[in-house]
């Protein structure tokens, strides 16, 4: 009996001076030199993406993320009614034909990069000043374009220096002129018309959440906008 108190005494002089220790609660570890970060690639989403007209329905979906000297990275997503085997391409048209531009611009799309079915077409030129035609290897349905979009920025007032208006369309001009297209601006957008609708006020909504009308048919598709640059 006498063995079994003092067994009984250790054990719950143990545990109270587990429970009454100072030591703080496990943290993780700060990673060091020698510890490595998940870093997600550029341009890439944790969530997949979007459905809708340009992705897994024929359309064009057209996303501008402004740059602060003015220019546009530009992502557009096509998916076409039929394959072809030659692209036109074009740049927005120049700025004394549009509302909200008060100043000729000379818009050029420049490092151009295509998928076409989910293979990389190896171009000989990579900039696009005028409309031209692109030649694919194979007939594609489904096309992936990336490019930086310059000269087609004005900016509004020198007083207010980062608030500018700019013109853009797709770069396609596809042979289907009522394939939907989405055109979104990442971030500052302020306004928008599309001069070439018969309603020509194509913003939803209010800032900061403004947006532009979707599905506007491939032909109308020259969007006017105004924002400010980040």
């Amino acid at each position: 009996m006498a063995h079994r108190r003092r067994v009984l005494m250790v054990a719950a002089l143990l545990l109270a001076l587990g429970g009454c220790s100072g030591d703080p609660d496990p943290v993780a570890p700060t990673p060091g030199t020698g510890d490595t970060e998940a870093i997600q690639p550029p341009g890439q989403s944790e969530s997949p993406e979007t459905p809708g007209p340009g992705v897994t329905a024929p359309g064009i979906r057209l996303t501008a993320v402004p740059r602060a000297d003015g220019s546009f990275d530009m992502v557009e997503e096509v998916m076409l009614l039929a394959a072809v085997d030659v692209l036109q391409l074009q740049v927005p048209t120049s700025g004394e034909q549009l509302p909200g531009l008060m100043t000729k611009t000379a818009p050029r799309a420049s490092d151009l990069q295509l998928l076409a079915d989910d293979q990389l077409v190896p171009l000989d030129v990579t900039t696009v000043e005028t409309t031209r035609d692109l030649p694919l290897i194979s007939a594609a349905k489904k096309l992936r374009l990336t490019y930086r979009l310059t000269g087609t920025t004005v900016r509004r007032t020198p007083q207010r220096p980062e608030r500018a208006a700019a013109a853009l369309r797709p770069l396609i001009a596809p042979a289907e002129p009522t394939l939907p297209t989405t055109v979104s601006v990442s971030g500052g957008l302020l306004n928008a018309v599309c001069p070439l609708l018969p309603e020509t006020r194509c913003a939803v909504g209010d800032p900061p959440a403004l947006t532009i009308q979707p599905d506007i048919p491939v032909a109308n598709a020259l969007v006017v906008i105004q924002f400010d640059l980040p």
